[in-house]
């Protein structure tokens, strides 16, 4: 495995870092019906499948061609037994991954961890929080080289030599009409314009809580929420669209709930939600690097009525689906393309600073495989992934949905949300009035 320079929109989330804004993602998964001593025994599978997994070997470092760039690389020194680590015994697995989740990762070595939670109560039941850098993996790359540690995956999906023809090769630059290649430009240049325009008309008339905006502490704290699937499902054949969309009703009744109960309540206010969007294409370049967009959706937090809100979201979300997600506010992360590398290194800490003007709330949706996934002989029974919190916000929402449940990762700010566990139990009772109100 050689050299690979990062993408753009990696180099931009690799300058974005700060100690106190830390740029990884992570998912905090439960594993029960373990043996006395189940958790050292999953750390120590965890270290010996690491050293047999090559995408957790990569490091990142500075390049000098592009100026200003960054390249993923083989570590010449690594050593699981640096990321693979045992704490002691824990009364409440959400309570450590949010301490967990404030450090950030070492950015001298490969910049991901595995750190295993005994239960306190319990040493046959434990947690492992994995935490990966947004610049070393996307959420699918990062399920991927997670699910390279445990069973069934690690030992039925080996990678095996194609015998049929290999992956088509997109045509070198020099053999493209110069005639093509200008008006590929300007269509690029249209396409960034256009995108800007979008952004700027985003900021206008904004409509959001000071709950949702805080001074960045660098502090985390993380609460979990598990839903039955076949409830989602109901209310989404009962009044149609998406199970996403469901899901988008359910963040926004569940923030109007925790508003209200926390004395800021406004029926003004509709927060921006940004929903990204993958734009992965298997044999493009940069196989292993974030290819996002996203959508903009201004979350119906004002609307009293649970079927209400349900409707304004879907309305809303069919209108991002028709216009794609090449467009719109929702696309800024696609003008990370037009941004030399050099301009990704000066620029980072601004565009950090900028993404609250952007939006109030990142909802990101992380596919899991369908099949159990089991560490030990433990199956895992909960994982909830938990997104990057951006610079100036309070929350952030990661959904999955994995064996028949729907599971809600929610990262905060630990001081300026204490009462994260109020807005993790509103998403059970925004699901109820939906249940409710579509029950025929």
């Amino acid at each position: 495995m050689g050299t690979d320079p990062l993408a753009p929109l990696d180099l931009a989330f690799w300058n974005m870092e700060s100690a106190r804004h830390p740029m990884h993602m992570g998912a905090l998964g439960v594993f029960a019906e373990g043996a006395p001593g189940a958790a050292r025994h999953a750390a120590e599978l965890l270290a010996t499948r690491a050293a047999a997994v090559p995408g957790l070997r990569m490091r990142i470092r500075d390049v000098t061609v592009p100026l200003g760039g960054a390249a993923r690389e083989p570590s010449a020194h690594f050593d699981p037994a640096e990321h693979v680590r045992l704490s002691d015994p824990v009364s409440d697995f959400h309570s450590a991954a949010g301490h967990a989740m404030s450090r950030p990762l070492d950015r001298t070595k490969p910049p991901w961890e595995a750190l295993v939670l005994p239960a306190a109560e319990d040493d046959s039941c434990f947690a492992v929080l994995f935490k990966f850098h947004h610049a070393l993996a996307d959420g699918m790359r990062a399920l991927t080289l997670a699910a390279g540690m445990m069973d069934p995956i690690a030992t039925e999906e080996r990678p095996h030599r194609a015998t049929g023809p290999g992956p088509r090769r997109a045509p070198a630059a020099g053999a493209t009409p110069l005639a093509e290649r200008l008006r590929g430009a300007a269509a690029e240049l249209t396409r960034a314009l256009d995108i800007g325009a979008a952004v700027a008309r985003a900021t206008w008339d904004v409509r959001s809580s000071p709950a949702l905006t805080s001074r960045p502490t660098g502090t985390r704290r993380t609460a979990g929420v598990l839903l039955d699937l076949d409830d989602v499902h109901r209310i989404r054949k009962t009044v149609g669209g998406t199970v996403n969309d469901v899901v988008l009703a359910l963040v926004a009744g569940a923030l109007r709930r925790w508003l209200d109960g926390r004395g800021d309540g406004d029926d003004r206010v509709r927060p921006r939600a940004l929903v990204p969007v993958s734009r992965r294409r298997s044999g493009t370049g940069h196989p292993h690097g974030n290819r996002l967009s996203g959508y903009l959706l201004r979350l119906p937090v004002d609307e009293g009525d649970p079927l209400a809100r349900l409707r304004a979201v879907r309305t809303a979300m069919d209108r991002n689906k028709e216009a794609g997600p090449q467009r719109g506010a929702g696309a800024v992360a696609l003008l990370a393309d037009h941004l030399p590398a050099l301009g990704h290194r000066v620029s980072g800490p601004v565009v950090a600073q900028a993404a609250r003007l952007l939006f109030d709330i990142l909802v990101t949706s992380v596919p899991l495989p369908s099949l159990g996934l089991r560490l030990g002989g433990c199956p895992l029974t909960e994982v909830y992934p938990l997104a990057p919190l951006a610079h100036g916000q309070s929350v952030a929402v990661a959904v999955s949905t994995y064996r028949g449940g729907v599971h809600i990762g929610l990262v905060a700010d630990a001081l300026a949300v204490p009462d994260l566990d109020a807005l993790a139990d509103d998403f059970g009772a925004e699901l109820s009035a939906l249940r409710q109100a579509t029950a025929v």
